[in-house]
């Protein structure tokens, strides 16, 4: 803590909750976790879906049915606010640039297709801190197994989806398979809680 002529000031460390997932159940699980998110929540939420690339999106619209939270579409370089959702978009994958700094890295020749899970959680250990939480949902083969990985290893919390539908299930076996604990295992309402409880709510 540190000192001012008023007297102590807290240090904050902004959270930051990477949530990713594919396909059509992943979609229906992120819109899960959004509408149990209240509004003045104490983090950035950074979320990737597998789209494919050059073709129109409507995911911001889809998200922001009944979700507490507005949801945006990064722009490069934005600066990431605390109680909002971020998206990327199909051709650009969003990234954390520095903490509290959005990224998009294209996507020439789509070779972050199916690593758009990893290259976001890869980039939150990197730069977000002390304080960050990474989710995989639903979806197949094994996003961002690689990326909670890091996140776990550099210290954050790492949430996933209890496995269920055969399809859609690759993803979260894979993440719990793939190396080390993984601090959260449920469904998106437990998450969803498990979130809030950790960064709280202004």
């Amino acid at each position: 803590m540190r000192q001012t002529p008023q007297g102590p000031v807290q240090e904050f460390r902004e959270s930051i909750v990477a949530i990713g997932a594919s396909g059509s159940q992943g979609l229906d699980d992120i819109g899960r976790v959004l509408r149990l998110l209240p509004a003045g929540l104490l983090a950035v939420v950074m979320v990737v879906l597998h789209r494919p690339a050059g073709e129109a999106s409507r995911l911001r619209d889809v998200l922001s049915r009944g979700s507490s939270l507005p949801v945006l579409i990064a722009s490069q370089d934005l600066r990431l606010e605390l109680g909002r959702c971020y998206i990327g978009e199909p051709d650009a994958h969003l990234a954390l640039a520095a903490p509290l700094l959005g990224d998009l890295v294209p996507d020439f020749g789509n070779a972050h297709r199916n690593r758009s899970v990893d290259l976001l959680f890869t980039s939150v250990a990197r730069h977000a801190g002390a304080r960050f939480i990474g989710v995989v949902l639903s979806g197949s083969l094994d996003d961002g197994s690689r990326g909670l990985a890091a996140i776990h290893e550099a210290g954050g919390t790492t949430m996933v989806l209890t496995p269920g539908d055969a399809g859609f299930q690759g993803m979260p076996e894979n993440a719990i398979a793939y190396d080390g604990p993984i601090d959260v295992i449920g469904s998106p309402e437990r998450i969803a809680a498990e979130i809030v409880l950790r960064v709280g709510c202004g």
